[in-house]
C-alpha cells in the first residue's frame, strides 16, 4: 500500500502516488492471497499508518491486523505519528535489517507501550524467522541513478515500468 503523501519524505524523492500505485500493482500482480491496496492514495493527504490502520479496522471490525515492517523501521516507532495507538491497532511481524537488533526493537516497542497495559511489550511482537532481505527503495534509486540494474531488486515488470516511465533518474543527493 503506498502512501499518498509520505510524511518523512520530501515530494521531489518520490513520483506521485498514482505511479508507485502502479508499481505496487505490478509487484503483486499473479502472486495468489496478495494484492496492492489504494487505500491511502483514495484518502488523499500526509500518509499515517495509525489512520490507515483505524480505516481496515472500520472496515472489518472482526480482522486482526498484523503489520510487517524491517527491525531498523520498528526502532523508528517512538517517532510515528501515534506509537501508543499503532501497539493498540495490530500486532508486529519484524523481519531482520541490518544496524537492529531485536532487543533493540523491543526496547523501542517497551519504551512507547501503554504503562497500564496488561502484557509485556514483547506480546505484540513477533519476528518473522528469515535471512534479512538487504533491499529499500533508496537501494533502488540509488541503482537507478547509477544506471546498475534493480530487476533482482524489484522484478521484471516493476523494473521495466521505472525505466518506461523514466523514475529515479536524479541521484539522490540532487533530489533534496
Amino acid at each position: 500500500m503506498p502512501a499518498h503523501s509520505p510524511p518523512h519524505k520530501t515530494s521531489s524523492e518520490v513520483p506521485d502516488p498514482e505511479r508507485r500505485l502502479r508499481m505496487c500493482e505490478l509487484l503483486t500482480e499473479g502472486t495468489p492471497g496478495v494484492s496492492a491496496s489504494a487505500l491511502e492514495v483514495e484518502r488523499g493527504g500526509a500518509s499515517y499508518t495509525v489512520d490507515t490502520l483505524k480505516a481496515v479496522h472500520a472496515m472489518h471490525p472482526e480482522a486482526r491486523l498484523t503489520f510487517i515492517m524491517g527491525a531498523d523501521t520498528a526502532c523508528t516507532l517512538g517517532s510515528w505519528h501515534e506509537p501508543v495507538q499503532l501497539l493498540e491497532l495490530a500486532e508486529f511481524a519484524v523481519a531482520t535489517r541490518s544496524g537492529a537488533s531485536r532487543r533493540e526493537v523491543l526496547a523501542t516497542v517497551a519504551a512507547i507501550a501503554d504503562p497500564l497495559r496488561s502484557e509485556g511489550a514483547e506480546e505484540g511482537v513477533r519476528f518473522l524467522e528469515m535471512g534479512p532481505i538487504e533491499v529499500s527503495s533508496s537501494l533502488v534509486r540509488e541503482r537507478v541513478a547509477h544506471g546498475e540494474s534493480i530487476e533482482q531488486l524489484v522484478g521484471p515488470a516493476v523494473a521495466g515500468y521505472i525505466a518506461a516511465q523514466d523514475l529515479y533518474r536524479t541521484p539522490i543527493e540532487a533530489a533534496s
